[in-house]
């Protein structure tokens, strides 16, 4: 049987769920000397899924890692349902599908490093950034050519967006 391409997939997404490190940040970690660890995001991603939050789309986060920087950048681009600090990925995952009535063939997910790797088996569309790692490649159907924090999450919100007719890559109202 041949395997469907991924762009047969983007007209039934409504879910993006994405890893944090590796993913929305190229996945260095600067550590300051009071242990507080920053990181870096990419606001063209910023502004995709802001996009896709104000087209009505579900936005979720799911990451193992913690922090309240990233909480606060996230709220502030209209996502709701962010999951830090996960153990479990597919808990947090079937939880935010249940709660929210999503099927998973209509989630894209996009992880980087082996804890997304059960998570990514059960969903619709598993993609992930240009630099993850051999055995997330190998699960994904579609594999950005953009890295992690440089870009990888707009790109394929903007693919589902202008598929589904969503995307405007121009605002007039912004230059009234």
């Amino acid at each position: 049987m041949e395997e469907k391409s991924y762009k047969e997939y983007l007209e039934h997404i409504t879910t993006f769920v994405f890893d944090v490190d590796g993913v929305l940040t190229d996945g260095t970690v600067s550590v300051l000397t009071n242990g507080e660890m920053l990181r870096t995001m990419n606001v063209k991603d910023g502004y995709a899924i802001r996009s896709a939050v104000d087209k009505g789309y579900n936005l979720c986060i799911i990451s193992g890692g913690k922090n309240d920087g990233v909480r606060i950048r996230l709220e502030g681009l209209g996502i709701k349902d962010i999951y830090l600090g996960a153990k479990n990925k597919i808990e947090q995952l079937d939880d935010y599908l249940t709660t929210n009535d999503i099927k998973s063939e209509n989630v894209l997910y996009m992880g980087d490093d082996i804890p997304d790797f059960p998570v990514m088996k059960g969903i619709g569309l598993p993609c992930c950034p240009q630099d993850a790692v051999p055995e997330i490649k190998s699960i994904s159907k579609y594999i950005s050519h953009k890295k992690g924090g440089k870009g990888a999450v707009r790109d394929v919100i903007e693919q589902v967006l202008k598929v589904q007719g969503k995307w405007s890559g121009f605002y007039s109202a912004q230059f009234d």
